[in-house]
């Protein structure tokens, strides 16, 4: 399975992914630069934290005009698995890939500390390995992680089982205490907590680790399927 960084200028959380994939599950891993237009060899691309162009604007509104915006989105139409993380998540909701917006924290201040998230969703791509209504710990790092969107959306996402993690204590005010979302077909999931910096105990949970097994044998069995048919 071939994994992808992608890297803008600002990101300050793709060293970490890369590590996740390589340490944890072992797969072939490429840091792919912004202004790359070709995705295709990849089964899953990974859009990290960080401060994609110094958040100037407001996080995310930059990056969404990048070059290699173009050819995620071809990704995504070709059904590769996307994982948009703290930032990658901005940039996914200023992309269109996902609906709402992240909005500043309700205290208006940067949080960054271990928060226990309850899987709401553990039939996506990304959470097969966890058990639903299972409370993990993982940590959160930003200042614009309130996530927001219209009723009307909160009731599709609420109606279609969307909402993958919800915050067990809401830190920053999103709404339905929402920590994660994934798109309708499942294949592309944008959350605020940093799964990559919970893979080993000595980082203070190994959480975060079952997301990447997740997405290695859900690739694998659609390939064994594949095969067998």
């Amino acid at each position: 399975m071939n994994f992808a960084v992608l890297v803008f200028p600002g990101s300050n959380c793709d060293l970490d992914c890369y590590k996740a994939v390589e340490e944890t599950i072992g797969q072939k891993v490429d840091y792919v630069w912004h202004t790359e237009t070709d995705l295709s060899k990849y089964d899953c691309i990974i859009v990290p934290g960080g401060f994609s162009y110094g958040d100037y604007l407001r996080c995310g509104a930059i990056a969404q005009f990048a070059p290699v915006m173009g050819a995620l989105s071809e990704a995504a139409k070709q059904g590769k698995y996307i994982l948009g993380i703290c930032n990658g998540f901005q940039i996914l909701t200023e992309a269109r890939l996902l609906p709402g917006a992240l909005l500043r924290n309700r205290s208006l201040k940067f949080l960054c500390h271990q928060t226990p998230l309850v899987v709401a969703n553990a039939n996506t791509p990304f959470t097969s390995d966890y058990k639903e209504g299972e409370v993990i710990d993982i940590p959160i790092a930003h200042g614009e992680g309130n996530y927001y969107c219209d009723e009307e959306t909160l009731k599709e996402l609420q109606e279609t089982n969307r909402i993958v993690f919800r915050y067990a204590g809401n830190p920053n005010g999103s709404v339905d205490d929402i920590a994660g979302i994934c798109s309708a077909d499942g294949r592309i999931l944008g959350m605020m907590p940093h799964p990559e910096r919970a893979v080993h105990e000595l980082l203070g949970s190994e959480d975060g680790k079952r997301m990447f097994t997740s997405i290695l044998k859900t690739w694998r069995d659609q390939h064994d399927a594949a095969a067998v048919r």
